[in-house]
């Protein structure tokens, strides 16, 4: 690679590499927010450097995968005080960034498979698996042995691909079963719900404190259905679909809930049946959603 030249090659080398550094900030911390501010930061750093570098690519990844387990300590703690459930920052394939950010085959449900993992686990995971990156370049990223980092990575590949699915759902299946679904639990429909989810399904929602949500995961298809009967029970007015969309690889759907109340849901889809279903209510964490879609709560 072309060494960098100051100033307009340094610029346009990070630019470059803005799109990749955004995926790999999201996928270590979750969060679309603090992976904003994980890039402006390693732009900061970049901006100081006077030396011309012969790899930005690698630089730059080394500087975010650091700023993000910086932060690792201080996001663990934050999860631990979180009021209810947490769930990542929905990203939907309505821009062309967020799109980016999906180009790997990391879905909501293995995104939630890599916050089990230590900090250093899910680096040297997601840097070698996901971002192609040479053992030996991850082992200088994370300043550990190579040794170390294979193992590492070993075990994070075992905690996420007990996470993925044994066979992969169609597009058009999925989005049937999304539609379905939606209809089903919007009607309280006990009958046709039954049809659609699995007997080990489980409900998140996040509300973050500032929306109700559910406090706690909701296991089985017993509770699960009892929830939405009761739901459809308590008023007349039933959720309006916004936009059918994929979020975070998974097939669901932007609503105006109840009350008014913007949300995203996504559902896990596996032999057919709704394995688990994930509610996004947290409005801190909806803005830029809301603004793809084109909703605004005035409207």
């Amino acid at each position: 690679m072309a060494r960098v030249s100051r100033p307009d090659g340094h610029l346009a080398a990070f630019e470059a590499q803005r799109p990749r550094l955004l995926r790999l900030g999201y996928r270590m911390t979750g969060s679309l927010a603090e992976a904003e501010d994980v890039v402006q930061d390693a732009w900061i750093r970049w901006a100081r450097v006077e030396e011309a570098v012969e790899s930005p690519a690698a630089y730059l990844t080394r500087i975010v995968t650091r700023l993000c387990l910086d932060r690792a300590d201080s996001a663990r703690a934050r999860r631990e005080t979180y009021y209810g459930a947490w769930l990542p920052d929905p990203l939907v394939e309505t821009t062309d960034m967020e799109a980016e950010i999906m180009a790997d085959d990391i879905t909501l449900t293995l995104m939630l498979a890599l916050e089990r993992l230590s900090p250093l686990e899910r680096a040297a995971f997601l840097l070698h698996d996901v971002f192609d990156m040479e053992l030996g370049e991850v082992a200088t990223t994370l300043d550990r042995d190579p040794a170390a980092v294979r193992q590492l990575a070993v075990r994070a590949r075992r905690h996420v691909e007990e996470a993925r699915p044994r066979y992969k759902v169609e597009r058009a299946d999925a989005d049937r079963i999304a539609r379905a679904f939606f209809i089903a639990s919007r009607d309280g429909d006990t009958a046709a719900l039954a049809s659609l989810l699995a007997n080990d399904v489980t409900l998140t929602s996040d509300g973050g404190g500032k929306v109700i949500a559910f406090r706690n995961v909701i296991f089985g298809i017993a509770k699960v259905l009892r929830l939405f009967v009761a739901l459809r029970r308590k008023s007349d007015e039933r959720p309006e679909i916004l936009e059918w969309v994929t979020i975070d690889g998974l097939p669901g759907y932007v609503t105006r809930d109840r009350g008014g109340i913007f949300q995203t849901t996504a559902l896990d889809i596996r032999d057919g049946r709704v394995a688990a279903i994930y509610i996004m209510r947290n409005p801190d964490k909806l803005g830029h959603v809301a603004q793809a879609v084109g909703y605004s709560p005035d409207i």
